[in-house]
């Protein structure tokens, strides 16, 4: 064999070896990632649902949502979470209240929140204390219809938490202050739950001492209450944002009545 013969033999065997070891492996995982997607759709529409991320959904509220005087993780608000991770995996709460907020707070840091979170639906839980500060139920009611159409704008639906007032404001304020609820309900035409602590707001042994927060016994009750409520629009539903919003309606503003007996119930700060 001469010297020539010898190298080419020697390149041939090179060759087989780089063919082996280098082009198979690459061609084959060529391969794998150009045509596996089309004949297994399904894995790369999981992929692609993975990659949208959970429904969110974003509450803003006040101290009954916060948990105010409430073991960590025991709020109502914490309950829901815990629940709909076992249920409705894809779901995810995001808690945005703040104790002693207003519809005036809530307004003003809805913007922000919306922004950074992006949230499919807003459940607004706000109202309790312009109600208890005798503040402005026109500004209250305005407040209201501004943060829902700010949340549509963002393209995220809303749901609407009512709240009632103590029977020492007095049948008309406490009257005037419940409709301001049901007249936004109706001009934006957002779902309402009219009390969510319905069954245990001023009941005995279900308040804490100040008579104005539930307790931690009544935090499950409330998550009840709320869940079977927005259930049915948060889960497997899309956001269905209404275009027309209907003329505003007039709220008159009522000056809180002179209280029939002191009132114990210390206001929020």
């Amino acid at each position: 064999m001469t010297r020539f013969e010898g190298l080419a033999r020697w390149l041939n065997l090179v060759d087989l070896w780089t063919w082996r070891h280098c082009l198979v492996p690459f061609l084959s995982l060529f391969f794998l990632m150009v045509f596996l997607p089309q004949f297994f759709p399904t894995a790369q529409a999981n992929s692609t649902t993975q990659e949208r991320g959970n429904k969110k959904i974003l509450i803003v509220g006040d101290s009954l949502s916060a948990g105010y005087g409430i073991p960590q993780g025991k709020g109502w608000v914490s309950l829901l979470q815990k629940q709909i991770e076992r249920s409705h995996p894809t779901l995810e709460i995001v808690n945005d209240s703040i104790s002693g907020d207003t519809t005036a707070g809530g307004l003003a840091r809805l913007d922000k929140a919306l922004t950074l979170i992006n949230p499919d639906w807003v459940v607004i839980a706000l109202g309790g204390n312009d109600g208890l500060r005798g503040q402005s139920l026109k500004a209250m009611s305005e407040n209201l219809t501004n943060m829902i159409a700010l949340s549509r704008e963002h393209g995220s639906g809303t749901l609407l938490l009512g709240m009632k007032l103590p029977p020492n404001y007095g049948k008309q304020y406490i009257l005037q202050f419940e409709k301001v609820y049901e007249k936004v309900a109706m001009k934006t035409n957002t779902p309402l739950l009219p009390f969510y602590i319905e069954g245990v707001g001023g009941q005995p042994g279900f308040m804490q001492e100040d008579r104005i927060h539930p307790n931690t016994q009544a935090q499950g009750f409330i998550q009840k209450n709320v869940w079977q409520f927005m259930e049915a629009y948060v889960v497997e539903s899309d956001v269905a944002v209404p275009d027309v919003i209907v003329p505003d309606v007039v709220v008159p503003d009522v000056i809180v009545p002179k209280m029939t007996e002191p009132l114990l119930l210390p206001l929020e700060k």
